[in-house]
């Protein structure tokens, strides 16, 4: 069998010469991205004959290594759990981890459908059932608007699939009993009307303005405006709040998703929840969260994501359940006795909320474009993030120090001790051992790497603890998005919940590290280490990736034509693959399978076509 570096020599010469002889399609690039290391490659899904067929940028492999010093290189290991550990003897694995991204990335471009019946197809072998009926409509929309990777929407399947396993008598009992939960609205419509927010259940204690609380269903009204006519009758409950709230019981997903493999629906009255063990209840019993196996990664050793979905599931990374907000504010918590068919913004490995995204922090461009110069132009080369404290209560009985933005803070500001790294190759110099890394003080490496700080001032926090942030932290000025066009690095961690600012920094000449634990509606549609740059959420890998790409102190081993490029690939996507239309034909998609397995009648809302 061949190694994965012998993989790569065969593979990238290879890519090259395709990309080479595609290289026809460089000036239909629709958004105009251009880039000396930066090849468009037509793979359109389709085309009518009345429009020229759509490029979509493809990344260009990395340059062939130079051969400096060749040396016996060993594999580095990839883990189960979505970790590349790094073995000392193996070539710097960020060149091999951008190779293997690019394989996949053109591999999903190059397969995706370019038919309705090849999309019918495609939908039949992925999830062994016909589609939904309005299929045939959807992919009139997809086609008219260009909506890229038609096949790509595993996780609409991933959110409803449960579903399946219950009784759609049950499910519409569920459904009507939840529309009267506090907190929550019903958006819905019928036969002939238009969509409408149907049902609101704040109660009176909500201390938000309720039209701040519908500004979600707005956003989803807008975007579903121009399809609705082709939309079955639903209702739909949706949590107006940011973070998810419905936490699964393994043991009933399992029941669920059993009997739905077997075309059955689950005994609600026989239904027995696993062992309340707080977060744990949501995990495999032989996951390494209840087995409470210890990694086997040292405290030296060092790793980066080559899975990044992986990373984000706690039941496979259990400290994520020590160091996210989501999971530190609530203690030992219990899950739901059954799974509720209720939509949120945005979910996490250990709920079952159903995904619904929304036009929140997206924007089509950083305008002016003088704000956000070319790369050339960008000229500061720390890494920077400025935001606010959010992320979970701040307050004395809480462990909020533990949280993703005080830890940041605090990794990127300390001064005390010393910080090994990796040394980068000179050029492109596969043929080169990383080897164990090199020492280097804090107080040396944070002030030349970092521009990291809190800003504005505290919120979120108890009144004996504000006075302690204000103590703890230096505040900054907010950064308006002329200053942040200065940097070449930034990064995106979560807040309360998932991170409404991605599409503004992704949408940017800079590249962008992103660090999070919530698998958001786009992540089969994106590919990291190609258009982002996937940090751990413990930061262990952000000065490595970081020194990859700009260099040492004095800017040695920069691959700054490597950085250069995921940054223009992660803009250029941003503006191809998450547009309004894309979201449109996700939430269009949605709404179609939801109105099915909510069906009494779940055949005759399939597609027959």
């Amino acid at each position: 069998m061949l190694s994965v570096r012998e993989l790569r020599l065969i593979i990238v010469p290879l890519f090259a010469f395709v990309f080479s002889f595609l290289l026809y399609c460089r000036e239909a690039l629709i958004h105009g991205a251009k880039s000396a290391t930066y090849i468009p490659l037509t793979v359109s899904t389709f085309h009518s004959v009345d429009k020229p067929p759509i490029c979509v940028p493809v990344p260009a492999p990395v340059p062939a290594p130079l051969q400096e010093d060749p040396q016996e290189l060993l594999d580095h290991v990839y883990r189960d759990d979505g970790i590349l550990e790094v073995n000392p003897d193996g070539g710097h694995p960020i060149f091999e981890l951008m190779d293997l991204a690019r394989a996949r990335w053109q591999v999903k471009l190059r397969r995706a459908s370019k038919s309705l019946d090849e999309a019918v197809r495609e939908y039949v072998r992925r999830y062994n059932r016909r589609p939904p009926k309005g299929f045939d409509a959807w992919w009139r929309y997809v086609e008219k608007h260009n909506v890229q990777l038609p096949d790509e929407y595993d996780q609409i399947w991933r959110d409803l699939e449960p579903f399946w396993g219950y009784d759609p008598v049950d499910l519409q009992r569920l459904q009507a009993e939840r529309e009267d939960h506090k907190e929550t609205f019903t958006l819905g419509k019928n036969d002939t009307s238009d969509i409408s927010v149907l049902k609101i259940s704040f109660g009176e204690e909500i201390q938000w303005d309720p039209k701040a609380l519908l500004g979600g269903a707005d956003s989803i009204m807008t975007l579903l405006k121009d399809v609705q006519h082709e939309l079955p009758p639903f209702r739909a409950v949706i949590s107006p709040h940011d973070s998810p709230t419905l936490f699964t019981d393994y043991e009933v997903k399992l029941a669920a998703l059993d009997a739905a493999s077997r075309g059955q629906y689950i005994d609600m009255s026989k239904i027995v929840p696993g062992e309340r063990l707080g977060w744990l209840s949501g995990c495999a019993p032989s996951s390494p969260a209840r087995k409470r196996t210890k990694s086997t990664t040292s405290s030296t050793q060092k790793t980066f994501i080559f899975d990044h979905q992986k990373l984000m599931d706690p039941c496979l990374h259990p400290e994520l359940l020590e160091n996210q907000g989501e999971f530190l504010i609530h203690e030992n918590p219990g899950p739901q006795k059954l799974m509720l068919p209720q939509f949120a913004y945005c979910s996490t490995a250990l709920h079952h909320d159903i995904q619904i995204p929304t036009l929140s922090g997206w924007i089509d461009d950083i305008l002016p474009r003088s704000d956000d110069p070319a790369w050339e132009g960008k000229l500061d080369e720390r890494v920077s993030w400025r935001g606010s404290n959010t992320g979970m209560w701040h307050a004395p009985y809480t462990r909020w120090k533990s949280s993703q933005r005080p830890r940041l803070v605090d990794f990127a500001n300390q001064h005390n001790g010393t910080v090994k790294v990796l040394v980068p190759p000179s050029s492109h110099a596969y043929g080169k051992r990383i080897g164990e890394g090199i020492e280097i003080p804090r107080s040396k490496l944070n002030p030349a790497m970092m521009d990291i700080a809190f800003a504005g001032e505290p919120v979120g926090c108890h009144p004996e603890t504000c006075p302690e942030l204000l103590r703890i932290y230096e505040w900054r000025k907010r950064q308006g998005a002329k200053e942040m066009g200065n940097f070449k690095y930034i990064i995106d961690v979560d807040g309360n919940a998932w991170s409404s600012r991605f599409k503004r920094l992704i949408t940017s000449n800079s590249l962008i590290f992103k660090a999070t634990v919530y698998p958001e509606w786009f992540y089969d549609r994106i590919e990291p280490w190609v258009h982002y740059v996937p940090i751990q959420v413990d930061y262990s890998d952000l000065y490595d990736a970081l020194i990859f790409f700009r260099g040492g102190l004095y800017g040695e081993g920069a691959h700054e034509d490597l950085g250069r490029q995921i940054a223009i690939e992660g803009r250029t996507w941003s503006r191809t693959f998450w547009r309004k239309e894309d979201i449109t034909a996700y939430v269009y998609r949605l709404i179609l399978e939801y109105a099915r397995v909510m069906s009494l009648d779940r055949d005759s809302m399939s597609y027959d076509g």
